[in-house]
């Protein structure tokens, strides 16, 4: 079993955003684009350096794993390269694995194209913004994985393929924790890019890269074709998720993943892990 992860404690700042009435009106504000570019300067400067031990040890994290490295902003340190023997992708070329570190969600597309997150209903269509391309997904799965400020913030293509169609929809950026989840339409509002995958195994994927409260930049490579287990690109400071959309009877997930998505729970993963397998047809 892998481990889980409750509905995380609402810290002072995020609580008083989206609960109180008088941070919902400050929160169009700090969730401007402009607030995070003016953010990630800082963040790209020498002036950031003294914010790294402090991190470190505020999140327990372990240098050890991580390729040593003279980091010249906080932003450089962020997005720190892990040791490759860290996070080995599952040897089966069948096997579905996960792009990045994060806290898996399952949740099925219906026939209309819809999934529910936290109480909120989405569309296919509304995440894309794109509707020819959103009925490929109509019936399939959308897997979302929530990272965490102290997770390895590099994702990687999960399977051989060719790139696709790909855009960058703009928007405001609202922290992804589970409280802001609750209270707004995260994932049909915030800055988001997305790729599609044509896939050896999974048919065509498409991948969404979901900004996040002081994340100014997802980074993507321009790469027209690629490997599993090469990089993909990096998400900047803060917290982030990305969106796998998987089509029809494509891809079977591992059980624990609908059963604790039901629960409340999310399930802890890492970059190249198993989390399930090519759909068989009999």
């Amino acid at each position: 079993m892998r481990p889980t992860l409750v509905r995380p404690p609402v810290q002072g700042g995020v609580k008083f955003l989206y609960c109180n009435p008088f941070g919902r009106l400050l929160r169009p504000l700090v969730t401007a684009r402009w607030v995070s570019r003016l953010a990630g300067f800082f963040l790209d400067s020498k002036l950031s350096r003294p914010r790294i031990k402090k991190f470190i040890k505020a999140h327990g994290i372990r240098m050890e794993d991580y390729l040593p490295e003279t980091y010249k902003s906080f932003n450089a340190f962020f997005t720190r390269r892990i040791r490759p023997e860290l996070r080995p992708f599952a040897p089966s070329p069948e096997a579905l694995c996960s792009p990045c570190d994060g806290a898996v969600t399952v949740f099925p597309v219906t026939e209309g194209g819809t999934f529910n997150v936290k109480g909120f209903d989405y569309t296919v269509e509304t995440l894309l913004r794109n509707k020819a391309l959103a009925r490929k997904y109509l019936g399939g799965l959308c897997i979302v994985l929530r990272l965490t400020v102290n997770d390895y913030h590099r994702y990687h293509f999960f399977d051989d393929g060719r790139r696709g169609e790909s855009a960058f929809l703009k928007g405001k950026l609202h922290t992804v924790q589970p409280a802001a989840l609750e209270k707004k339409r995260v994932f049909a509002e915030n800055c988001r890019e997305y790729t599609v995958l044509h896939t050896e195994h999974f048919g065509d994927v498409t991948q969404v890269e979901v900004g996040a409260m002081f994340v100014g930049r997802i980074v993507n490579e321009d790469k027209p074709a690629f490997k599993r287990g090469e990089e993909k690109g990096r998400f900047e400071f803060g917290g982030s998720t990305v969106i796998l959309l998987l089509e029809k009877d494509r891809a079977v997930l591992d059980e624990e993943f609908f059963s604790n998505t039901a629960a409340g729970l999310e399930t802890k993963v890492k970059c190249g892990e198993k989390i399930g397998s090519r759909f068989c047809r009999t």
